[in-house]
């Protein structure tokens, strides 16, 4: 079977990383004022790059760096828009684990005027990346419609934007500005970290965007408006994936439900060479909406989780690729875990060496199925 030479590839990863304790410490010490920023940058690009040679060590074509210069997936992005702020949560979800059900806001964001990109928001931090990596390096960025979908209408000022395809408008130029940012400095392989479509899959979500005045119905044909806009123009060479999660914190989720309901717009209509699919339980749904997916484009499966330290059986894992190819062909389809190791800072599931064991796991499986990783 024939290896692919560009992203995804047939072992991937979503992005982020189990941050170590010396960064985390180094963190707090700037925020206490007992180091300089200058100090805690250091510290932060060492430990990215003992990061990035653990990944290569492993055999993985693509690297990331960890996320380790952000608090979270989405926040560090999106609060560099201009005229972005955190607001008080609009929307109730529960966040489900092994250890029960509890009640949860998530983190809110309000737009107080016109939005724009004052300036480049990861580019320095991937130019690092690059620079210290013989690997394909990957960012990842928070899907645009996250500033959207967590308070609706209302979370934006009607003053600046009486029309929402203004602001939809304004929101895809900071992505496209941002990403030919990406490019010009080398990046040819750039994540969006997608939620809200996962979300819509599942009633009660769909329910809570009907609360704050959206239809769930609409949302995703306006989401893949959005998501379309903020790529459009980029170089052919540069490699745009997307990855569906339903949460992930501390082992903990949101939503739940099969892919079925968004499938055929999402490999159809959303313009991404890949998609990373969340697949390690039962709360995803089966395989059958991968019959959707259109030739030149990948599924990466998403069969390795981060919510637990567990390891998973290697005979489990290629009998469910194999499922898989009973609805896609296997030549389209690729094997990661389901979403990244450390969505934010805290609530952590494993070691750090048990993180590298399931990587390793996965490039291992990648070899064994296809031939190359």
């Amino acid at each position: 079977m024939s290896a692919r030479m560009t992203p995804p590839f047939r072992a991937d990863q979503v992005g982020s990383l189990i941050r170590p304790q010396a960064l985390l410490d180094a963190r707090d010490a700037a925020k206490a004022g007992t180091i300089s920023q200058e100090a805690l940058l250091k510290i932060q690009r060492d430990a990215i790059l003992d990061v990035v040679r653990r990944q290569e060590e492993i055999g993985l074509k693509v690297v990331t760096d960890g996320e380790f210069n952000r608090f979270s997936w989405q926040r560090d992005f999106l609060l560099k828009i201009a005229n972005v702020a955190p607001a008080a949560s609009k929307l109730n979800v529960k966040f489900h684990s092994s250890a029960g059900t509890r009640d949860h806001k998530p983190p809110t964001l309000e737009v107080t005027g016109k939005i724009s990109r004052p300036g480049p928001m990861f580019v320095d931090d991937f130019a690092y990346l690059a620079s210290i990596t013989k690997a394909v390096p990957k960012v990842t960025m928070p899907s645009p419609t996250v500033l959207h979908f967590r308070g609706g209408r209302s979370s934006i000022n009607e003053v600046a934007y009486p029309q929402m395809d203004a602001f939809f408008a304004d929101l895809s130029k900071v992505y496209r500005e941002e990403l030919a940012g990406l490019y010009a400095v080398g990046c040819r392989y750039a994540q969006i970290d997608e939620v809200n479509l996962a979300y819509l899959c599942d009633p009660n979500l769909r329910n809570e965007a009907t609360k704050f005045g959206e239809d769930p119905a609409q949302l995703p044909k306006t989401y893949a408006r959005l998501l379309n806009d903020s790529i459009a123009g980029l170089p052919a060479d540069m490699t745009i994936c997307m990855h569906l999660c339903r949460g992930n914190f501390a082992g903990a989720w949101i939503a739940e439900g099969g892919y079925e309901p968004v499938a055929e717009m999402l490999f159809n209509d959303v313009n991404v060479t890949g998609y990373f699919l969340e697949y390690d339980s039962e709360r995803a749904g089966g395989f059958e909406p991968l019959r959707f997916l259109p030739k030149g484009k990948v599924a990466v499966l998403g069969l390795v989780t981060t919510k637990n330290g567990e390891m998973e059986s290697k005979d489990v894992i290629k009998r469910r690729i194999e499922e898989a190819a009973k609805f896609a062909p296997i030549d389209q389809l690729a094997l990661s875990a389901q979403c990244g190791f450390s969505s934010g800072i805290g609530g952590e599931t494993m070691t750090i060496e048990r993180q590298f064991e399931k990587l390793q796991m996965i490039v291992d499986i990648a070899r064994e199925t296809w031939g190359s990783a």
